[in-house]
């Protein structure tokens, strides 16, 4: 039964995601919730989760990782459509990140390296065999998949093809991987698959994530009035549980105060995340391993699972830190000579050239030099490029170390060996001219591990009267995890689900059903 009248109702959103700050946006606009009423609790002292982006030319700057964007993300876009930008107040987010796009297409010349040189990925190499696995995978239904990894699908050889190394580093799926997100993602982006090969249809941000999403996000709320409760931890939530109901009655804080909820209060919960747990090195020191004992939404989805099986199993999703973890690094330069380097080489300017990877590391480690500056408080001789490793228990090629237990320096050091340039960025390095951060993120592979049916709650289980799971750990179906657009899916499920509005979720782009996109994707596969 939905709600009428809101006036008096209370919205606590439990974390600051961007599944939170789209549901804080909706609940204003949509659901005429006060402004003032709304409350975003925060374990942290930085919002926005995932999105993120920080630091100084003199500390070195670091984003940990950069979703991926595209111009079918239909919640996502109409979100930011209402959002100002961080610059310039008559022109939306939207607006700005799509006349960006406009100017920096991408078109990546380098995508895949071996011994340092380019490798030919005009043809994905795949077999007849291994072509009409792939096909078989997108008609199969999900439910009959289970829990299956990627693995028990194709043959051994797959896993040593150009398509399989282009997937794997752009969406960081390991052969490990849920099978089930694999085929969603076929589906979903099938009308990328033909120009997957040069990062074709991938959008960005203007800036990083952090300073052209979150902040002008974070801005908009506040000047409405939402009320941002940063170092709030949640560890425990009490609910009212019967066979036809289920209410939140009350949430525990670890500063032990106790939030009770009143008969119009709601609460927003993003159960799970995959930066969670996250930990920063540095140029001389590794980044620590931590996991769940560290994190806050994990423990707490723990929790409150015990309390009705309605509510999920996270245990799929954070057991495993040793198969779903992976490390990245933001280098931070005070020269010119490696950004001068990679243009010359890849044949892109910076912006245009996205990711590129080093197959024969063995730590199977990609970089991405985005559009410069990246931060706003980038001065014009600062460069700055972001790198990740897939496989980080693994012993370097040139350092005989595992990349988890590597500092920058060496990361970097391994970088340069792989690029043959470790001649021509000695003198950088000697000067002190370049830092560069290590972070270790133990869950950030963890929304592909395997996983049955009901591991992710619906955003509003069955007879929920007053709260919601949002973010990448609650179940919409068919769109795919590790996208923006699946969080704020299911933020647009939760208001309109809950609250009586006039609007409906956005319903999702199907191109597996566009006879041209999936000719051209056969196509593809084939060349």
């Amino acid at each position: 039964m939905k709600n009428k009248q809101y006036t008096n109702s209370k919205v606590y959103l439990i974390g600051s995601g961007i599944a939170s700050l789209a549901s804080a946006v909706y609940l204003e606009k949509d659901a005429h919730i006060p402004a003032e009423n709304i409350i975003i609790l925060e374990k942290d002292q930085i919002a926005g989760g995932a999105l993120d982006g920080a630091g100084d030319p003199e500390k070195g700057f670091v984003v940990r990782g950069g979703r991926m964007h595209e111009k079918h993300y239909e919640c996502y876009w109409e979100l930011l459509s209402h959002i100002p930008s961080l610059e310039d107040p008559e022109v939306s987010v939207r607006d700005e990140s799509f006349e960006f796009n406009e100017r920096f297409v991408s078109n990546g010349q380098a995508r895949l390296l071996k011994d340092g040189k380019k490798v030919d990925v005009s043809s994905y190499g795949l077999s007849l065999a291994q072509e009409a696995d792939l096909l078989k995978l997108t008609f199969v239904t999900e439910a009959s998949l289970g829990n299956k990894r990627i693995e028990d699908w194709f043959d051994e050889t797959f896993f040593e093809t150009n398509f399989w190394y282009i997937w794997t580093t752009m969406f960081a799926f390991q052969r490990w991987s849920s099978l089930a997100e694999m085929r969603r993602y076929m589906k979903r982006f099938i009308h990328l698959v033909d120009g997957l090969y040069r990062l074709g249809g991938v959008m960005r941000t203007k800036y990083n994530q952090y300073d052209s999403v979150v902040r002008p996000i974070r801005r908009y709320l506040e000047a409405k009035g939402v009320t941002f409760e940063m170092g709030k931890e949640v560890i425990d939530i009490d609910f009212d549980l019967n066979e036809e109901k289920k209410t939140a009655t009350a949430l525990h804080m670890k500063d032990g105060q106790t939030i009770t909820l009143g008969e119009e209060d709601h609460v927003f919960f993003t159960n799970g995340s995959i930066t969670d747990s996250t930990d920063n090195g540095t140029w001389s020191t590794p980044a620590k391993l931590k996991g769940i004992e560290e994190s806050g939404s994990w423990k707490l989805w723990k929790i409150i699972t015990e309390k009705d099986p309605a509510f999920g199993n996270p245990s799929p999703f954070c057991d495993n830190i040793d198969l779903q973890k992976w490390y990245s690094f933001t280098a931070t330069l005070h020269d010119d000579t490696f950004h001068d380097y990679m243009e010359n080489f890849s044949g892109n300017v910076d912006g245009t050239g996205g990711l590129v990877t080093m197959t024969d590391s063995n730590w199977l480690m990609s970089i991405v030099i985005a559009r410069q500056p990246h931060f706003p408080n980038q001065p014009k001789d600062v460069k700055i490029f972001w790198g990740y490793g897939l496989y980080p228990d693994r012993e370097g090629n040139f350092i005989k170390k595992k990349m988890s237990e590597c500092t920058g320096a060496e990361m970097l050091e391994e970088l340069y060996y792989h690029l043959k340039i470790q001649d021509l960025m000695a003198p950088i390095t000697k000067a002190g001219k370049v830092n560069c951060i290590p972070v270790a993120m133990p869950f950030i592979d963890s929304l592909f591990m395997p996983r049955t049916l009901g591991d992710r709650p619906d955003v509003i289980p069955k007879g929920a009267t007053n709260f919601a799971f949002l973010g990448q750990f609650a179940e919409a179906p068919k769109d795919c995890v590790f996208t923006v657009e699946y969080s704020v899916r299911t933020a647009q499920m939760a208001v309109y689900g809950l609250f009586d509005t006039d609007k409906e979720v956005h319903p999702m782009y199907d191109s597996a059903h566009n006879s041209r996109y999936l000719l051209a994707a056969l196509k593809a596969i084939s060349r």
